[in-house]
């Protein structure tokens, strides 16, 4: 167990009146234990309380060893996955993760009527938005390489070449810098597919005249990078040049408002405001960004409606974007870490304006 953070997690139970809580997020429990299991339909649950108990709970399947501080109990297949988990639990309230499958939940509470759930994230979403030493720099290196392969994929587009086979190199570049496997895809977009802030690639060739949106990521080491850059392949028109300034100048603008104490709405504002006073704003369709760390989209949540202030040691995505339906889209991303003084943009990939 990481004493340290079990710490911070049950301060953060205990300043919510939790006293007992089911941790079952993979990237939760490993950041707690430093064990990584992908349980698919099986289970897998980290129970604690206020006076330090710690079980794991899990499948034999899962090959888990003992570790100081962190008691064990393991079933298999043929039996109820609940059943000791059930007998655990204390009677009242019980913080439960929120992305717990219904399944288990409602087996549990069949045989405790006596346990009323309520929604137990915050206590670890809270300690994780805080990262430590340890995972500023992994974050720092996985930015790093994604530089690296942003850079490689701009050079490798040529007309005619497909979005899903850019996608695909670029999950090859990841590859063959160490990176983990990931089952998200990457963001390639190319002309009037980049209007869709979502758009998965399909079989779109590259043109002349197209903006091309890159939005990549995956996790390095269980960290995540994640970035987004557009270019022009072989001419941009002036409307092409405007918008891209535009959300250039609002990237810049939210990261320019980035310090200790600011609300992060009012991040989402400084950029928001330029894109609005260019004549765009309603074209700007999403929040300014997420946090990102063990989970690329995670608290706190970078939005005109977010509660979160800036704070030393969080993470979060930069990526203001204009969007004009038929004709293109333009987003610039970069990941910040909120310094003592103000923050540090992770990426150093180019922004200026580039044609390719």
């Amino acid at each position: 167990m990481n004493q340290s953070r079990l710490k911070r997690v049950c301060a953060n139970m205990e300043a919510q009146g939790l006293s007992q809580i089911l941790v079952t997020s993979t990237a939760s429990v490993y950041y707690l234990t430093g064990v990584w299991v992908e349980p698919m339909e099986r289970l897998l649950a980290l129970y604690l309380d206020l006076e330090g108990r710690c079980i794991l709970y899990g499948n034999a399947l899962f090959g888990l060893e003992e570790q100081e501080g962190l008691e064990l109990a393991i079933h298999s297949d043929s039996d109820d996955p609940c059943a000791r988990l059930a007998e655990e639990l204390r009677p009242g309230v019980l913080g439960v993760d929120k992305s717990w499958p219904s399944r288990f939940l409602i087996s549990l509470l069949d045989s405790r009527r006596d346990v009323r759930p309520v929604l137990g994230s915050a206590p670890v979403d809270q300690a994780r938005m805080y990262k430590d030493p340890e995972e500023i720099a992994l974050m720092q290196a996985a930015s790093r390489i994604n530089d690296q392969v942003m850079e490689a994929a701009v050079s490798a587009l040529r007309e005619g070449v497909r979005e899903d086979e850019m996608a695909a190199l670029v999950e090859t570049l990841y590859r063959e810098q160490g990176a983990d496997r990931s089952g998200e895809g990457q963001l390639v977009c190319f002309g009037p597919n980049g209007a869709d802030p979502h758009h998965g690639p399909g079989r779109t060739p590259l043109k002349a005249g197209d903006s091309v949106v890159l939005d990549i990521f995956t996790p390095i080491r269980r960290y995540w990078c994640d970035m987004t850059r557009t270019v022009f392949f072989q001419e941009a028109d002036p409307e092409q040049r405007r918008v891209y300034e535009v959300v250039k100048e609002a990237n810049l603008a939210a990261e320019a408002a980035i310090r200790p104490g600011v609300p992060l709405r009012e991040v989402d504002r400084a950029a928001r405001q330029v894109i609005e006073e260019a004549g765009y704003g309603p074209r700007f369709t999403h929040r300014l960004g997420h946090g990102c760390g063990l989970d690329c989209h995670e608290p706190p949540d970078n939005s005109a409606s977010s509660e979160g202030i800036c704070q030393p040691g969080m993470v979060f995505s930069v990526e203001p974007g204009i969007y004009l339906p038929g004709r293109m889209g333009v987003r610039i991303e970069d990941l910040v870490l909120v310094t003592e003084d103000g923050c540090q943009v992770l990426n150093a990939a180019p922004k200026d304006l580039r044609i390719v």
